[in-house]
């Protein structure tokens, strides 16, 4: 299972600012392994413990955060984020430039976060479960961000290890993509979290 973060995997601010430069190339390298994109205005972003502490170590800087108290409640918001062996959590963006289409669209997109799915090889589709922790849609749209796991059976989880294929895509009556196959390096990302 991939490690939950704690105080312990955290630099303080002085030894962040000295270490940034090379822990965010470091990161942004690791980072195109795991950004699938479905579609021109749409991609997901899959998060693990090395995007996560990156994410907290920035909002700890940005926020000057160095108190336990504030530094636990950043750890109790993103490590739900990191996989737990079974799974993929990724973040899944909408991504329209244009304010005024962004606005259109999501009205029009109102439910994709539900209709996201990867497959393995001949196994069923694996729907994201999306938004555990708070309700980002209403009735009118749905938000150009959402927070997702895919929950894996054991079974596809052995097959993808064993060299299985994997296909993603959204199945949204206003947005309809495939990516077959995805392509290796993300897929091999991807593999190492499980446990």
């Amino acid at each position: 299972m991939m490690q939950k973060l704690t105080r312990d995997n955290l630099l303080s601010l002085e030894k962040y600012a000295e270490a940034r430069p090379a822990f965010r190339k470091k990161v942004l390298a690791h980072k195109r392994d795991r950004r699938l994109e479905l579609g021109t205005n749409a991609a997901l972003y899959f998060e693990d413990s090395l995007t996560m502490q990156y994410q907290v170590q920035e909002m700890l800087r940005i926020e000057r955060i160095f108190e336990a108290d504030g530094i636990n409640e950043e750890l109790e918001a993103y490590n739900p984020l990191i996989p737990d062996g079974s799974n993929w959590k990724a973040t899944f963006m909408i991504e329209f430039p244009e304010v005024d289409e962004r606005r259109g669209m999501l009205s029009q997109l109102r439910g994709i976060e539900d209709r996201i799915y990867v497959q393995v090889a001949d196994f069923d589709r694996v729907f994201g479960i999306a938004d555990e922790d708070l309700e980002r849609a209403d009735d009118h749209k749905t938000s150009a961000v959402h927070f997702m796991r895919f929950e894996f059976p054991a079974e596809q989880v052995d097959a993808l290890k064993g060299g299985a294929a994997l296909v993603a895509g959204i199945d949204h009556e206003n947005y309809r993509v495939e990516v077959s196959p995805v392509a290796s390096n993300i897929r091999q990302s991807l593999i190492a979290d499980f446990d």
